[in-house]
């Protein structure tokens, strides 16, 4: 038996009152999940518990098989954790975004969606400028990236904002507040004129995209969380192929195998196929695979019904359409992590839809992998780390 997990990022949402109060998965068009819908298992799954932030690193985790209230320590540890960034005692890290503030007001969370090697440029001058032995800038994919900072125990004490709760609203009431807060303010403020005028974005400028105006601060954590393998968890070798440095962060916390798939991004231009492909192959290796797609959740913060519904679209059709032809026996899970609605642009905490098919699943009465069609199974599970279970036991 082998076994695929897809990661639909983000793909649940709320009505949409202008598209007649469906969902962008009841607006995608999905001839494959609607052909297996009426064959598997569906039901809604609760990934965020009780009290926890509604982010992608509590979800994730707990929608592959981990207990958030137990493992969670927060997200910019195990981002480190990707990039290879060691965390000591008394050592913190933060994620630092590149964003875009114009007139006060956070313009855009992602600095137009900057590219790894525009971001790159921008971090060195910050490292240049700001970093030292105490602070040292690393850079990520895209907009995001990670601050490390030595003696900053106290500054996981501030209250900090993600950015992209927050767009276009006025970022005074937002900044990082409370105990420890100061050095984080401080750094905000003067990353401004590090990059006022950098070569960088005057480039950008000119090519009419928004500038990464300051860095902003927030998800910081401490200790990297210490857990038990994927294979010493469910007895199974797995792989993971992913665009974003959060989900092999995860995946190297799990021991999984990280899958290196040219083309496979964190936005639009994600090559799907090759991700799909690439997936498969490594079940002749593996138990288990999970492709993780972030496109649809970039879209939902974009607050593009287009872009993800396109998003969603295209994963049914290159990613799902070749899990069905796998010619072996094959259990599969579809499911976001949480959903990521386009009128409110970022995570809420509500359950999320999920679909199990193969061998063992049988029908639970469902005509699409939807929010409204998942609920009218009934069926739910309310500890969202225990979906992994129901996919890999005999």
């Amino acid at each position: 038996m082998k076994y695929a997990v897809v990661i639909v990022d983000g793909a649940a949402g709320l009505p949409i009152m202008e598209r007649g109060d469906k969902t962008s998965l009841e607006l995608a068009r999905t001839p494959n999940l609607d052909a297996i819908a009426p064959e598997s298992q569906l039901g809604m799954v609760r990934t965020v518990p009780p009290g926890f932030e509604p982010s992608s690193a509590c979800a994730c985790m707990s929608l592959l098989g981990y207990d958030p209230v137990r493992y969670y320590q927060g997200r910019a540890a195990i981002e480190a954790v990707s990039m290879g960034i060691p965390v000591g005692e008394g050592e913190v890290v933060f994620r630092c975004n590149l964003v875009t503030v114009a007139d006060g007001q956070m313009k855009d969370y992602s600095a137009g969606h900057i590219t790894s090697q525009e971001a790159a440029e921008l971090i060195k001058a910050l490292q240049a400028a700001l970093g030292g032995e105490r602070l040292t800038f690393y850079p990520g994919v895209s907009y995001r990236h990670i601050l490390k900072i030595k003696d900053g125990e106290d500054t996981l004490k501030a209250t900090c904002t993600p950015p992209h709760d927050i767009p276009g609203q006025p970022v005074d009431g937002f900044l990082p507040k409370g105990p420890g807060s100061r050095l984080l303010r401080d750094l905000m403020r003067h990353s401004e004129a590090v990059l006022r005028g950098h070569p960088v974005n005057k480039v950008r400028v000119a090519r009419g995209l928004a500038p990464a105006t300051t860095i902003w601060l927030f998800w910081g954590s401490g200790q990297i969380p210490k857990m038990p393998s994927f294979r010493e968890a469910y007895g199974l070798k797995a792989a993971m192929t992913s665009g974003v440095d959060l989900l092999r962060g995860l995946a190297k916390m799990m021991k999984m195998d990280i899958l290196e798939i040219p083309g496979v991004t964190d936005g639009p231009d994600n090559n799907y196929k090759a991700q799909a492909e690439g997936g498969l192959a490594a079940l002749a290796s593996h138990d288990l695979v999970v492709i993780h797609v972030e496109a649809p959740d970039e879209a939902g913060h974009s607050g593009s019904v287009e872009e993800k519904v396109t998003a969603i679209e295209r994963i049914d059709a290159e990613i799902i359409g070749r899990l069905r032809q796998y010619s072996g026996e094959l259990r599969l899970l579809v499911m976001p992590d949480h959903p990521t609605p386009v009128a409110v642009r970022t995570h809420i905490a509500d359950p999320v839809p999920y679909l199990l098919w193969g061998p063992k699943f049988n029908a639970s009465g469902a005509k699409r992998f939807t929010e409204t069609e998942a609920q009218k199974t009934g069926m739910s599970i309310g500890e969202g780390y225990k979906i992994m279970g129901k996919l890999t036991e005999d």
